[in-house]
């Protein structure tokens, strides 16, 4: 046999290139990526579903009848080069009863960049940059003959960035992450709505009521709720962040020196416990990095592991069988580390924030779940009926967008390798805490029966029930929802009752003033905030300041402070004096009408010792206090309070005015619009300045040029 010169260059390259090892591993099949998981021995682990069955998945939804709803973005990472993506919604069955997904139907497909769905009037809401969509089989060939555009105008550019994370709130919002994208969005039912700008937000609505507005946080993908509502989402290199301050009262004074109402709880400890080693362009590009940082002679390190970078899919664990020590846990995804974290959320008796405090295995440092298969990509959860906690599987061998890998270490690296592959876990408890039979088909229920789920103990029955009654809007029920609120012993039930009411435009001053006084503070915190509206509760509210649970009395303030009179002066002068310690209660009160005038530092001077002590928190509120006066530039009232705090008979007089003028000064630079100082204004600093021995005289020159 003859071999020509080029058979041998072709076999030289053929035989080279056999025997260099690949930089990235190949992909394991279901059941073996099940065997290189590691799971906390409380724990066990099983196939829910794989491919071809799903693939691509990154979201999942039980719907009112127990049906398992998947989203798939095979597009992923890039977008389609039409409008017409290659995006699927399927609904999965056992059709067997082993416990395994066998059969797919196909409910939606041909959709652009569709990132998560949520249950609505049976159907679907659909997320897909740029639009949200509802979507319904009208009739019963199980796919979506319905598909109708509820609103347009998000980001959709990188796709990891766009609007995702669908989730139905225990106050009957529906949540969007937005990771603070820029967007005009309209609503399109009703049509002819102004256009809301979302930049620096996330989003939230109300179908039953045609409500959309902004909300704080930039969820990038991933957003959760407890059991008694409090929101935390999730940023790809800070794994929990919690809502402190909702937009509606953080923004609501113009003048504020922040506006920031989310706060990352972890403690800043970015660390975890990865099995698998950084890819090779990962490692190289750290490498590179690394020594850019040397040469320019910066304090800098980047790792390339062991370090939260692409945090996603947070879900605080809310069913109920569960040990109880992981009831209420967050759990993550990093799908650059191909594991599950797990964190204790830990209500803090001084302050509204939690605290998150890491847990891992008793024997070593390992986290709840790692995988040591580098495909492993756990992008978001579910909680079921069941209680069981599903972990969804994106598996592909790079998950980065290519935008961010240098060009030379993109030639070996296949970005849609395994867009045939996908697979859901399901973790469920060793021994589980409750034997509770699970209800699955809620859709099938009466009203009546409902309500009797309200007292469920996971939180998917109480929810879907409360959103059932919440789209049948059957009155009927009313009566037994009031005697549900009155007499459940379970105060997640009478909560969750007081918004079914709420829903259906029952909730009486009776129930308010019931829920105001109920004996557990979740209940009494929401009671706060569904008040706030009905000004004979006002005096009630006023007195929950000085409730022995902070984040009620968080929650009256915030909820006082759209109103205003002597009752709410002397409120938040409670609150300053008991409270004003913590950063997040005098937020609150400057959030509120009163920071907008000088009447609250009247009271604060007639009418307590306030200013008889110069602690850190008191410096820091005039200061913040001046910050509004200043950035409003009223005349009168910016005399009134140099008049009440440059007072020479008033104790440590000089630290209140050095303050006060610090504040007033970066108030100014904040209205760069309106630099004028009024006439009465400049009097009296001019009368300040004067006097050389006050320590604040540079900054009084400096507002006076």
């Amino acid at each position: 046999m003859k071999f020509t010169s080029y058979s041998f260059v072709f076999l030289s390259l053929f035989y080279t290139s056999a025997c260099t090892p690949s930089k990235y591993a190949d992909p394991l099949s279901p059941e073996a990526s099940l065997q290189s998981i590691d799971l906390n021995p409380d724990f066990k682990i099983e196939l829910f579903a794989a491919e071809p069955l799903v693939m691509d998945p990154v979201g999942m939804a039980f719907d009112e009848y127990g049906r398992v709803f998947v989203v798939e973005m095979p597009d992923y990472p890039t977008k389609p080069e039409t409008g017409k993506g290659r995006g699927r919604i399927k609904m999965l069955t056992d059709s067997d009863g082993d416990g395994r997904m066998d059969k797919a139907i196909l409910f939606a497909e041909n959709l652009s960049e569709a990132s998560s769905i949520l249950p609505w009037k049976g159907g679907l809401l659909v997320t897909a940059a740029p639009n949200i969509w509802f979507m319904k089989d009208t009739n019963g060939d199980l796919q979506a003959d319905l598909q109708e555009k509820l609103f347009d105008g998000f980001y959709s550019e990188r796709v990891e960035n766009q609007l995702s994370s669908l989730t139905l709130g225990i106050d009957n919002w529906i949540y969007v992450a937005n990771y603070g994208q820029p967007g005009k969005v309209r609503a399109l039912r009703p049509k002819n709505r102004k256009e809301l700008d979302v930049l620096g937000a996330d989003f939230r609505f109300r179908p039953d009521k045609n409500k959309f507005e902004r909300e704080m946080g930039n969820a990038q993908f991933g957003q959760t709720f407890n059991d008694w509502g409090h929101r935390f989402i999730t940023e790809n290199t800070v794994r929990i962040q919690q809502i402190v301050m909702p937009w509606r009262y953080a923004n609501r004074n113009p003048y504020m020196p922040t506006h920031k109402g989310a706060m990352d709880i972890s403690d800043q400890d970015n660390t975890m416990f990865q099995v698998t080693p950084a890819p090779y362009w990962r490692a190289e590009r750290t490498r590179r990095r690394n020594e850019r940082f040397q040469q320019q002679g910066l304090d800098r390190v980047e790792y390339a592991e062991d370090y939260f970078t692409a945090a996603s899919g947070g879900i605080v664990y809310t069913g109920h069988t569960f040990p109880k020590a992981f009831q209420g846990n967050y759990f993550v995804g990093d799908v650059a580390g191909n594991l599950v974290h797990r964190d204790l959320l830990v209500a803090d008796s001084l302050s509204p924030v939690y605290k998150a405090v890491k847990r891992f295995r008793k024997d070593t440092n390992k986290e709840f779940l790692s995988s040591s298969d580098p495909w492993f990509r756990p992008v978001s959860f579910t909680v079921g009926p069941d209680g069981a906690l599903y972990v969804i599987d994106f598996y592909r061998q790079h998950v980065e967008t290519p935008e961010s890998i240098p060009d030379d270490l993109k030639e070996d690296m296949a970005f849609k390798n395994g867009e045939n592959r996908g697979r859901i876990y399901k973790i469920t408890p060793v021994t589980p805490a409750s034997s509770e039979q699970a209800a699955y088909n809620l859709g099938a229920m009466s009203s009546k029966l409902l309500v009797g789920l309200l007292s469920f103990p996971n939180q998917w029955q109480r929810l879907q029930a409360q959103r059932l009654l919440l789209e049948r809007q059957d009155k009927s029920i009313v009566p037994t929802v009031l005697a549900l609120q009155a007499n459940a012993t379970d105060p997640l039930a009478r909560l969750h009752a007081l918004f079914v009411l709420e829903g259906l435009g029952a909730l009486s001053p009776a129930a308010l003033l019931a829920a105001l006084h109920d004996p557990h503070p979740g209940v009494r915190e929401y009671g706060a905030m569904l008040a706030e509206n009905t000004p004979s509760l006002t005096s009630e509210v006023a007195k929950m300041v000085e409730d022995s649970s902070v984040r009620v009395a968080y929650q009256a303030t915030l909820s006082l402070g759209g109103s205003q009179g002597p009752n709410i002066t002397e409120a938040m002068r409670k609150v300053l004096i008991k409270r004003g310690q913590d950063p997040w209660l005098r937020m609150a009160v400057l959030s509120g009408h009163t920071a907008q005038s000088t009447v609250l530092l009247d009271s604060l001077k007639y009418h307590s010792a306030y200013f008889d002590s110069t602690t850190a928190d008191r410096i820091q509120f005039i200061e913040d206090f001046a910050f509004i006066q200043g950035a409003k530039n009223k005349d009168r009232d910016l005399v009134k309070m140099l008049d009440c705090l440059a007072d020479t008979t008033l104790p440590h007089y000089q630290t209140w005015t050095k303050s006060l003028i610090s504040g007033l000064v970066h108030g100014r630079k904040y209205q760069s619009d309106n630099n004028r100082l009024g006439p009465l204004t400049k009097e009296r600093l001019s009368q300040l300045a004067l006097k050389s021995d006050d320590p604040s005289k540079e900054l009084l020159d400096a507002l006076l040029k």
